[in-house]
């Protein structure tokens, strides 16, 4: 048999292609091995880790909050269970809440059944005895016999009592404001220190200053909660009716592709134009009312979203972001109708292959239920490790001590040099740690648990990838369809991808999760230098960020096109990922227009079904159409529920789309495969639909005849 002569392509590159190629090759070996038995090694070492950090950590650290002795309050089964609240001796000697939830405070800390509800001082309460009784509640044990002097030099009881409210466990004082601005403390402006000093009420705002911020965010976080039990299968219905939707778009599509892009299109440029027209309205009929004309610069932040609303320049805003989208969606229109055109034919040869293969509308349920399984397992896992530290006591003084913040043994710590150098200090809870080995790597685990998160996630999003790609890949070089694919394309795909390119997907997802992991760390760094003020070091800092943002972008298109070179040819993933890349080289104006061209389309079809479901929403939610005022529930925020059901309605349209997409990429592919292998004669004719063959102005030349 003679040896088969090269093709050449269009820029000269030699080729040798089979002749006898008709899809996805089925006689292929194992690729990426040593990746394969990386992955799988590292497989085993994560769940090795997850074991170590369920056998040492102990999740109640995050449920309860933690006494001055290390024992957690209200847990079930101990003498502390009917004690659910922290309680602080002296919360005037907290420098902040988050000194508080870092366990941190100078001062004594005890569970407590309730908080107290009224001022009291120990000095008054001792003379009174229904008031000693109530004020045991909040202190140690062993009072009996004991002064008023003996008790407060032995840390056994607070000073004072102030009227608390429980905020995360913890009890926190009852702080209120007057109409004039005056702080006051359980309806009182000045207070009784228990040392004889009456004392303002706003001195205990140093303690509790930022924890405003943080009650206002828990009363909002409240009121969101009440909203969603009130309108969740509301919330339930907008999103079967986004599936619905989604769904039959995606039927129609296979039957009406051409009509309903352009019904889509036009449908889009409609739904903006009503956006621009209600928001236009709005802002014309607040002109009279007042307050209205206040600025969102000295109006600042509301926890209370709607009171934007009534504000016109955030109906200004609308109209400006709506506009501009307008605008650039008609000129992206007028200055692409004729690639609209092609990318509609390659649509349209999409509808037809998902109609071969419906199967894969539901393969994102899988992709769905795996990335739920590798979430679950890195938070559970990510709990346990945090919490697999040994509660760490230190030295807490008001006054100078050479031991402040050293670590101490609270057994021991009354008759040790310690207490004896500096009197007044207490051995204190401070946090949970560790000097083990374990505890020193600690930290190591933790980025090794983050690090194989991206890597098992990136690796269930490619396998779905290259499961779709062989799937589609089949279709598209089948001479007679059905007869030439697989009965079952989707579970063929997936098998083959599982059996011979586990180590491919490995790999191509290994150096996607090395550069997340990387913009990580960048993230954490500047994080932590936040407070300074080196100008270079923040320019160096937001360079890195936005190269390495735009590396992950550029990697996840390469690995992407690898994936289908790797479904239909199953060579390696650099082999695969270097023949994708030099075929989109040199069809670099193909790839700039067309592809994206349908990838806008598309995007198109998922802002409408979110539109049309969003203003269904807003309508419903918030009883601007009479007919749905006494079905509606009364809601706080009437945002929530619409936005749950936008981003809802998003996620749903973009799992039905990505099967397109991911159909779109792998048929765009296989067309510049069919151009450069084929030129359409007798012995190589193109294999791509009779509509993409006259949209490009080429037919096949019929056989010579005999």
């Amino acid at each position: 048999m003679p040896e088969q002569q090269p093709y050449y392509g269009k820029n000269g590159e030699p080729k040798k292609y089979d002749p006898t190629f008709k899809g996805p090759i089925y006689n292929r070996g194992c690729t990426d091995i040593v990746c394969c038995i990386l992955f799988i090694i590292c497989i085993l070492g994560y769940v090795a880790v997850g074991i170590l950090a369920w056998s040492q950590g102990d999740p109640r650290k995050v449920i309860y909050p933690t006494d001055s002795r290390g024992q957690f309050c209200g847990q079930a089964g101990t003498p502390l269970e009917t004690k659910p609240l922290l309680f602080y001796f002296n919360i005037m000697k907290c420098a902040s809440p988050m000194v508080l939830l870092e366990f941190q405070c100078p001062t004594t800390q005890m569970c407590v059944e309730k908080c107290p509800d009224k001022f009291m001082t120990l000095l008054k309460a001792y003379t009174n005895k229904e008031d000693f009784k109530y004020y045991k509640n909040f202190c140690k044990e062993g009072l009996e016999g004991l002064t008023v002097t003996q008790i407060l030099s032995s840390g056994l009881c607070p000073a004072m009592l102030t009227p608390s409210k429980p905020f995360t466990r913890r009890c926190f004082p009852a702080l209120g404001q007057k109409k004039g601005g005056e702080i006051t403390v359980g309806n009182n402006s000045k207070f009784d220190d228990g040392e004889g000093n009456i004392r303002d009420a706003k001195d205990l705002v140093a303690g509790v200053k930022n924890a405003t911020v943080v009650i206002e965010a828990r009363q909002v976080a409240m009121k969101i909660f009440e909203d969603y039990t009130q309108s969740w299968y509301w919330i339930l219905i907008g999103l079967v009716i986004a599936m619905l939707i989604s769904l039959l778009f995606i039927v129609l599509l296979r039957f009406l592709a051409g009509i309903m892009v352009w019904v889509m299109i036009v449908m889009v440029i409609l739904v903006i134009g009503y956006g621009i027209f209600h928001c236009s309205m709005e802002y014309v009929s607040l002109k009279s009312e007042a307050g209205s004309n206040v600025t969102l610069k000295d109006l600042g932040f509301q926890t209370d979203f709607s009171v934007y609303l009534h504000i016109r320049q955030t109906w200004l805003a609308f109209i400006i972001i709506l506009a501009i989208v307008e605008v650039i969606i008609i000129l992206l229109l007028i200055f692409l109708r004729n690639r609209i055109l092609i990318a509609i034919a390659l649509i349209k040869e999409a509808s037809r292959a998902i109609g071969y293969v419906m199967s894969a509308l539901f393969y994102p349920l899988f992709t769905f239920a795996l990335l739920s399984i590798v979430i679950a397992y890195w938070a559970v896992t990510a709990v346990f490790l945090s919490t697999s530290n040994q509660p760490i006591y230190k030295v807490f003084n008001e006054t100078a001590c050479d031991h402040s913040r050293k670590i101490c043994e609270p057994a021991n710590f009354s008759t040790s040099s310690m207490k004896a150098e500096c009197p007044d200090s207490k051995c204190l809870f401070a946090f949970y740690g560790g000097e083990t080995v374990y505890h020193k790597y600690l930290i190591g685990l933790q980025f090794y648990n983050v690090f194989l998160f991206f890597w098992c996630a990136n690796f269930v999003t490619a396998l779905g990838q290259m499961t779709l790609a062989g799937a589609f890949a089949s279709y598209y070089w089948a001479l007679v369809k059905p007869d030439d694919m697989p009965a079952f394309p989707i579970f063929s795909s997936l098998g083959r991808s599982l059996r011979y390119h586990t180590g491919s997907l490995a790999f191509g997802s290994l150096i996607l999760s090395i550069i997340q992991i990387i913009r990580v760390l960048l993230e954490y760094i500047d994080h932590k230098l936040q407070g300074t003020q080196n100008k270079c070091t923040k320019f160096l800092l937001c360079c890195l960020k936005c190269c390495f943002w735009c590396l992950e972008k550029f990697i996840k298109f390469i690995n992407r096109n690898a994936y289908i070179m790797v479904a239909i040819y199953g060579k390696n993933f650099c082999t695969s990922a270097k023949d994708a890349f030099f075929l989109l080289m040199r069809n670099m104006i193909r790839v700039a227009v067309l592809d994206k061209v349908t990838d806008f389309l598309l995007f198109l079809g998922k802002l409408l079904i979110v539109g049309l479901v969003g203003i269904f929403a807003f309508f419903f939610f918030s009883g601007r159409v009479k007919a749905f005022e006494n079905t509606a529930p009364n809601l706080h925020y009437y945002w929530v529920p619409i936005l749950t059901v936008v981003v809802g309605s998003y996620l749903i349209a973009h799992g039905f789309f990505s099967v397109y997409a991911m159909c779109v990429d792998t048929l765009f592919l296989c067309f510049l495969e069919d151009l450069e292998r084929n030129d359409g004669s007798a012995e190589r004719p193109y294999l791509m639909s009779d509509r993409l063959l006259k949209v490009l102005n080429k037919k096949n030349k019929p056989e010579p005849a005999e």
